[in-house]
C-alpha cells in the first residue's frame, strides 16, 4: 500500500520561508515522478511543482517559479518543497503526489497517489 505523508506546514509571516517534506512508502520511489499541488479555500486544487524520477528535471507553476524549489532524495524516499518569499496568496493545503510515470508534469490526472495534505497559512 502506497503511503505519502506530508509534514512541515504551519503559520508564517509574509516574506518568510517554510519547508515541506513528503515521506513515501509502498512503491519503488525512484521509479516515479513526484509533485506538489495546493488547494486554497474555495478554490480548485492547482499544480505547484513537479520533479522527475531522477531528480534532475523540475517544473514550476508561474506563480511560484523563482520562490519555491522542489527536490527529492531517492535514498531516503523523501521529497521536499522549499518555499521562500511567501505571500498571503500562497495560503493553502499543500498535497504531495506520486506520479504514474517517470515525470507526470502538471496534470493531477497523471498522479496515482496523494497525501493527506498539510496546511500553510501566510499572514500579511
Amino acid at each position: 500500500q502506497v503511503q505519502l505523508v506530508e509534514s512541515g506546514g504551519g503559520l508564517v509571516q509574509a516574506g518568510g520561508s517554510v519547508r515541506l517534506s513528503c515521506a513515501a512508502s509502498g512503491r519503488t520511489f525512484s521509479s516515479y515522478g513526484m509533485g506538489w499541488f495546493r488547494q486554497a479555500p474555495g478554490k480548485e486544487r492547482e499544480f505547484v511543482a513537479a520533479i522527475d524520477s531522477s531528480g534532475r528535471s523540475t517544473y514550476y507553476a508561474d506563480s511560484v517559479r523563482g520562490r519555491f524549489t522542489i527536490s527529492r532524495d531517492n535514498a531516503e524516499n523523501t521529497m521536499a518543497l522549499q518555499m521562500n518569499s511567501l505571500k498571503p496568496e500562497d495560503t493553502a493545503v499543500y498535497y504531495c503526489a506520486s506520479g504514474s510515470h517517470y515525470f507526470s508534469g502538471t496534470s493531477s490526472a497523471l498522479y496515482d497517489y496523494w497525501g493527506q495534505g498539510t496546511h500553510v497559512t501566510v499572514s500579511s
